[in-house]
């Protein structure tokens, strides 16, 4: 198995004949930013499953949908947050009957897409997030699930915060869980970690790829060392830069 963190929070995983991609913009696409992450070219009928948790500018890009002239195998599984019409697709010059390759999907549900088992989480900001099953293979994307406490929003919304967060959490703690993907953002100054470290130690996840770090990888080896537990520390996975690959035995 070969796990690619491609940029932000766009990871693409290659398990065995599947190739999954989680949350995938064009680098240009955020106001201000650039991420220099590129996907790799796939023979046109590999079975490509593209995972889109939510409609933000940093985790969902409409072009995609345009890859189904170069893989017509390809399908969508979008959260039902994400609204494409069909007189919308045809607004921006894509085929209405993209949609028809797409499998909407809403919290605290399960759904099947061929063999792949898909349950999806509440978010704690917008649209899902997914724990998957497939190959014999558990992997957990949050999306934009995390414990997300500002500064200045005061007690009473930072506290409902972290107890939606809490709940969606431990509805996967007693699951396997092989891979996982989870925010580790800089923006939340003092608050960085408290979602990241909740999750370690509450989940079976045997690697945990931090994300949605808007570049700053430095963060990761900072958690890190606030780890008291070492077996904890060493499941987190320490990237440091875009287009960075990890390979996998596949002994699970």
């Amino acid at each position: 198995m070969q796990i690619i963190f491609v940029h932000h929070s766009c990871f693409l995983v290659e398990v065995d004949d599947k190739v999954l991609i989680f949350d995938y913009f064009d680098g240009d696409k955020v106001d201000g930013w650039h991420f220099t992450g590129r996907l790799p070219h796939y023979k046109p009928d590999t079975k490509i499953y593209m995972f889109a948790s939510h409609s933000h500018k940093d985790h969902f890009d409409l072009d995609i949908l345009r890859w189904t002239e170069e893989y017509p195998e390809i399908k969508y599984i979008f959260s039902n947050q994400i609204r494409i019409s069909p007189n919308f697709l045809k607004r921006h010059g894509i085929q209405p009957q993209v949609r028809e390759k797409v499998q909407f999907v809403s919290a605290d549900n399960n759904y099947k897409v061929d063999d792949i088992e898909i349950t999806t989480l509440r978010s704690t900001d917008a649209g899902v997030a997914f724990y998957i099953n497939t190959n014999g293979v558990s992997i957990f994307h949050a999306g934009d699930l995390n414990d997300w406490e500002w500064e200045g929003a005061g007690d009473l919304i930072n506290g409902r915060m972290r107890r939606s967060f809490r709940h969606e959490i431990k509805k996967i703690s007693d699951k396997p869980l092989n891979i996982a993907f989870f925010p580790l953002d800089p923006r939340l100054g003092e608050h960085e970690f408290d979602g990241i470290d909740f999750f370690v130690k509450n989940t079976n996840a045997e690697y945990v790829f931090p994300m949605h770090m808007w570049q700053d990888y430095s963060k990761i080896k900072d958690f890190k060392r606030r780890l008291t537990n070492r077996q904890a520390a060493e499941r987190v996975i320490e990237i440091e830069r875009e287009n960075q690959s990890f390979a996998f035995e596949e002994n699970y």
